[in-house]
């Protein structure tokens, strides 16, 4: 597999969607690309029932982050237990993330900055200050209402 070297990077489960879903992450992040793609070998495709020659595993970057997607079958799915986490300069960055990868996902799995995507995955899409925020706690009473983040009205509770 083609691709940038990186010590610690994620590896991303899906069941047959991973070089849709590296494709679609790719077009919505800027300094990102698909490096290679390998495919099933013929013979047994083991537990993910994948047809010889399709698409096991796409490797990519996301704004210079190198991820790993594989096509491993139906038998794991993605939880909130992990999610990516998207730090964003301002508002505009924050309606842009949210809504491209917002977009087909799940609208009852969107709370305090949290979405999941239209393949499970979940992803926090916030503002740079976030650590400022999370320890100040009119601000994380005004997150807690929230689904996508409003930087304005999380400013104002950061200045009272």
């Amino acid at each position: 597999m083609a691709g940038p070297y990186q010590r610690i990077s994620p590896f991303l489960w899906f069941d047959d969607k991973a070089e849709e879903a590296a494709k679609l992450y790719v077009s919505i992040f800027p300094n990102s690309k698909i490096h290679g793609t390998t495919q099933y070998p013929k013979g047994d495709t083991g537990p993910s029932g994948r047809p010889p020659g399709s698409v096991m595993t796409v490797s990519f970057s996301l704004d210079g982050q190198l991820v790993t997607a594989i096509n491993g079958g139906p038998m794991f799915k993605f939880t909130e237990a992990i999610s990516l986490v998207v730090m964003c300069h301002d508002q505009t960055e924050i309606d842009h993330y949210w809504s491209k990868l917002g977009e087909g996902g799940d609208p009852k799995a969107q709370v305090c900055g949290w979405l999941k995507d239209k393949y499970g995955l979940s992803w926090q899409i916030v503002p740079e200050n976030i650590s400022e925020i999370a320890n100040n706690p009119k601000a994380m009473e005004a997150v807690m209402q929230m689904k996508k983040l409003d930087l304005a009205v999380l400013n104002k509770a950061l200045a009272s």
